[in-house]
C-alpha cells in the first residue's frame, strides 16, 4: 500500500508567494497541498484542528511573529505539526529563535522550486526513517525487563523510579498512563537515555550521546525534557578556563518514595 502523501500547509502574506508555493508543494511527489493561510492566528488555528503534517512557515507575518506562531505550536505537544521556515529574514536572532524550535529547516527567500523539493524529498526521507526506526529498533535487555515488569515503555518521571526498581527486581510501584512527550521526541529514544542516566555518577551531554549513539543535540533536548519534568539534577565541573561543563544525574526518589 502506498505511503499517505505529506500534508502541507503554506503560510504566508504575499497572496503570489503562497500560490507559488502552494504549486511548488502541489508538484512534489508524496506531498499534498493542505491549504494556504496568510496570518500567524490562522496557521495556528488549522494546526490545532490536525490535518497537516507540515507548515511552511514565512517569519515576517502581518498579525504575529513567525517566532510566536513557533512557540504557540508547540504547546500542542505530539499534535504540533512540523515545521519548515520559508522566510528573507536572515538575522541571527530570528535565526536561532526558529532553530531552538526545532524547526525541520530554514530556507532563506527566494529560492527556486528545485530548492524547496529538494528540501521536501531530504524531510520526507529523514520523516519515515524516524518512523521506521522507532518501530524496529531493536530493545535493550534494560527496555524488555521494563516491558515485562510494566507492560508498556514509560515515560518520566514518577515512572522512572519504576525502571530503577524493575531493573533491582523490586516490583514497581503503580503508575498512571505517562504525558504525551514534546514534538520531535520519541519513547523509545527516551528510555535509552534514562538507562544511561545514574543518580550517583554524573554524565555529560557529549558523553550520553556516545553512549546512546545519539547527536550532541538530540541529547541535549532529551536532557533539557528531563530536567523540565523533575527527572533529572544538574551539576558543573569548572575547568581552569571557559564556560563550567553542565553535568547530569537521575534526581533521588522522594524521601519513603520507595518504600513498601
Amino acid at each position: 500500500m502506498a505511503d499517505k502523501p505529506i500534508r502541507v500547509l503554506v503560510v504566508d502574506d504575499d497572496p503570489g508567494a503562497r500560490s507559488l508555493h502552494g504549486r511548488f508543494v502541489s508538484g512534489t511527489p508524496g506531498f499534498a497541498l493542505a491549504g494556504t493561510v496568510g496570518l500567524g492566528e490562522a496557521a495556528i488555528d488549522r494546526g490545532l484542528r490536525g490535518g497537516v503534517d507540515l507548515i511552511l512557515l514565512d517569519m515576517r507575518l502581518p498579525d504575529i511573529s513567525g517566532i510566536e506562531v513557533l512557540h504557540q505550536l508547540r504547546t500542542f505537544g505530539s499534535r504540533s505539526p512540523d515545521v519548515l521556515v520559508i522566510s528573507s529574514s536572515r538575522d541571527q536572532i530570528t535565526v536561532r529563535q526558529a532553530l531552538a524550535a526545532h524547526v525541520v529547516g530554514y530556507l532563506v527567500k527566494p529560492f527556486t522550486q528545485e530548492a524547496l523539493q529538494e528540501r521536501l524529498r531530504v524531510y520526507r526521507a529523514e520523516r519515515r526513517a524516524r518512523e521506521h526506526n522507532e518501530r524496529e529498533r531493536p530493545l535493550g535487555q534494560g527496555e524488555i525487563d521494563r516491558l515485562l515488569s510494566t507492560g508498556r515503555i514509560r515515560l518520566p518521571a514518577a515512572s522512572a523510579r519504576n525502571w530503577r526498581r524493575a531493573a533491582g527486581s523490586a516490583p514497581p510501584l503503580p503508575s498512571t498512563t505517562p504525558p504525551r512527550l514534546p514534538k520531535g521526541l520519541s519513547e523509545v529514544t527516551l528510555a535509552r537515555v534514562v538507562d544511561a542516566l545514574d543518580p550517583v555518577s554524573t554524565i555529560s551531554a557529549a558523553e550520553l550521546a556516545e553512549r546512546c549513539t545519539i547527536s550532541r543535540a538530540t541529547a541535549r533536548r532529551y536532557l533539557d525534557y528531563l530536567v523540565s519534568e523533575g527527572t533529572i539534577d544538574l551539576a558543573h565541573r569548572y575547568g581552569k578556563r571557559g564556560r563550567p561543563e553542565v553535568l547530569y544525574r537521575l534526581a533521588p526518589s522522594p524521601a519513603g518514595g520507595d518504600q513498601e
